[in-house]
């Protein structure tokens, strides 16, 4: 037997239970081996395992629904719970991270993905080091949303260098939080397919979820938080190592990043390629690398990485034999 308390903050009671709480009877009804407790928009559920976790992937589509409709109907309620047996028949309860907007499944969706999951859930740090588009931070941002949810944390902390790749801040409009947004929008657009919009906004609102410039860690103590780092290699040894060392208790730590694409200037040392080699062998710490056949946009993605990587092999080529004619 296990115990699970899930909540409806957010949800108006009246409309999720009916007046009377004659939908809450129809839940209980599709439940009948829970116990299901009501008390305000907490929900305590009773019973086994992986009755719980059904229940727990029944109610997300419940949510879902309330969110695009704003009402649920006794009728929705039977035929979502149906459509959820139909789920979980085509998936493992395990390879869905967190059931996103719209109904979507979110999941793991490659081997090296699935090797991040494993990462996070047994280490307090990982780094993800990839090309551009093999979800890196899409992983990252849903396993910080399902460690949310199941409230194996209270804040989400959502950071990446204000590095300035070729264009200029001071030339953008608006106060610094403005100039600072289009950087932090894939964080953004990750966040918006897993949460509804309500909600999303309520945690940015309350702090339960942040997302700021490295540099506004420095200082702090990132205590019973599920913190990322993302495009890792653009953060300065001292920015990395900053950021690391604001680990507290029972905190979770993803860095992610790609060191094909570093912006900083020439002589200035990424701190993505300095830890990844003085911090590879301690315990507690796994690096998983990510490539080519892990990318999830269009295919035409992976072959313009492939010319890409090819190109620069014959300019260093090239200018290696350059090197040995001016010596000769």
């Amino acid at each position: 037997m296990g115990e699970k308390v899930l909540s409806a903050e957010g949800y108006d009671p009246l409309i999720l239970f009916g007046a009377n709480e004659n939908k809450l009877e129809i839940i209980r009804r599709l439940f009948p081996q829970l116990k299901i407790i009501v008390r305000g928009e907490m929900i305590k559920l009773v019973g086994a395992e992986q009755s719980i976790k059904k229940f727990e992937n029944y109610f997300d589509q419940v949510l879902m629904h309330l969110e695009q409709y704003q009402s649920i109907s006794e009728s929705d309620l039977e035929s979502l719970a149906s459509e959820d047996l139909k789920t979980d028949k085509k998936f493992l309860p395990d390879d869905v991270l967190v059931h996103g907007r719209n109904g979507a499944l979110i999941k793991a969706r490659t081997e090296n993905q699935r090797k991040m999951v494993a990462s996070v859930n047994k280490n307090d740090l990982t780094f993800a080091i990839g090309p551009a588009g093999t979800g890196k931070t899409y992983t990252a941002v849903a396993l910080a949303v399902r460690a949310l949810k199941n409230k194996e944390v209270k804040r989400l902390i959502l950071a990446r260098p204000a590095v300035e790749a070729g264009e200029s801040l001071g030339f953008l409009p608006g106060d610094m939080k403005e100039k600072l947004d289009p950087y932090m929008m894939p964080l953004y657009d990750a966040l918006r397919d897993m949460l509804p919009s309500a909600k999303l906004e309520k945690y940015l609102e309350d702090g339960t979820i942040e997302i700021a410039p490295l540099a506004y860690m420095r200082g702090r103590t990132l205590d019973y938080a599920f913190a990322i780092l993302d495009e890792a290699q653009n953060a300065t040894p001292n920015q990395l190592k900053m950021f690391l060392t604001r680990m507290g208790n029972t905190a979770k730590f993803i860095v992610t990043g790609d060191i094909t694409q570093i912006d900083l200037p020439k002589k200035q040392q990424s701190g993505l390629v300095q830890a990844t080699k003085i911090l590879k062998n301690i315990s507690g710490i796994e690096i998983i690398y990510l490539d080519e056949k892990d990318i999830v946009r269009h295919p035409l993605v992976g072959k313009i990485i492939q010319a890409y990587k090819t190109d620069e092999s014959q300019i260093g080529f090239l200018s290696k034999s350059e090197h040995r004619k001016s010596e000769n």
